[in-house]
């Protein structure tokens, strides 16, 4: 059931590749409230995606964007100005990517060109936006800039790799951000700290279905699924939540706040096996 929550907004969509994308379910709700977006992603992510059925079905503009490009993102910025018929109200940056976890380098032994691959595409990229879109000045008063994390930007997770650097920095440039913006043009500029999500990203990472199981048992609320958090992106977007930025909010059914639960400790006592070894047998901890 809509509200128009977003009725007469204007925003850009970052990051949808198909209907497994968070991206793909938060610009549905967007429109569904009213808004008219921009989708976009890089080149290649247009090319092998279904992005454009997408942008047919909401009747919206796709205009392909590496946003690790700062040409092509204030080309993005003042492309999406002129389709839209004016300056933009809501921006999700929801994008990330690690070269090290897709070929299996374990934490211990990182190649550095990735890592910096992997920070730029997934932190620094959201940088690069938002401070593209303040120098063209092509956000309204009181927009809203969200940008989706992981709770391990705060704790270790096997298998998570240097995606935690970067969730940890992405959180960082929120906050740091959201303060300049905040105070110059009133934008609200937050993250979503989301459960572990069936995406075609997220089943990159070693051992996710495991961590997906594990996370479920422990949230009192189970996993937030990914239409879930749509919705608590059109809030975010929404005139309802004008004094909320520079947070990290946590979406994941109460797993954050959690040491143990029954149905973890259950599953825990029912195996004892360490089955994470090497060849030698030697235990692979990163």
């Amino acid at each position: 059931m809509a509200h128009n929550l977003l009725a007469g907004k204007r925003g850009i969509i970052f990051g949808a590749l198909n209907d497994m994308s968070i991206a793909w379910k938060v610009a549905e709700k967007a429109v569904e409230e009213g808004a008219q977006i921009v989708l976009t992603n890089t080149p290649v992510a247009v090319r092998m995606g279904t992005i454009n059925e997408l942008g047919e079905k909401l009747n919206a503009p796709v205009v392909a964007s590496d946003a690790t490009s700062v040409e092509d993102l204030q080309q993005l910025f003042i492309q999406a100005q002129k389709l839209l018929g004016g300056k933009i109200d809501f921006v999700l940056h929801s994008i990330g990517m690690s070269p090290n976890v897709r070929k299996k380098r374990t934490y211990d032994d990182l190649d550095y060109d990735m890592l910096d691959k992997t920070l730029d595409i997934s932190a620094i990229s959201f940088h690069k936006m938002i401070q593209t879109a303040k120098k063209l000045d092509a956000i309204s008063e009181g927009g809203s800039i969200l940008a989706l994390s992981y709770v391990a930007a705060q704790r270790t997770f096997y298998g998570y790799n240097d995606m935690a650097d970067a969730k940890s920095l992405l959180e960082s440039i929120a906050r740091s951000f959201g303060y300049i913006y905040g105070r110059e043009k009133g934008v609200r500029v937050n993250t979503i700290s989301q459960s572990p999500t069936m995406t075609t990203a997220g089943s990159g990472v070693k051992g996710f279905d495991g961590l997906f199981d594990f996370s479920d048992r422990m949230s009192p609320l189970g996993n937030a699924s990914a239409e879930e958090c749509a919705d608590y992106c059109i809030v975010m977007f929404s005139d309802l939540t004008k004094k909320v930025t520079m947070q990290n909010l946590f979406h994941d059914g109460g797993f954050s706040s959690m040491g143990m639960s029954l149905r973890g400790m259950t599953q825990y006592n029912k195996s004892f096996i360490e089955q994470n070894t090497d060849k030698d047998g030697h235990i692979i901890y990163g």
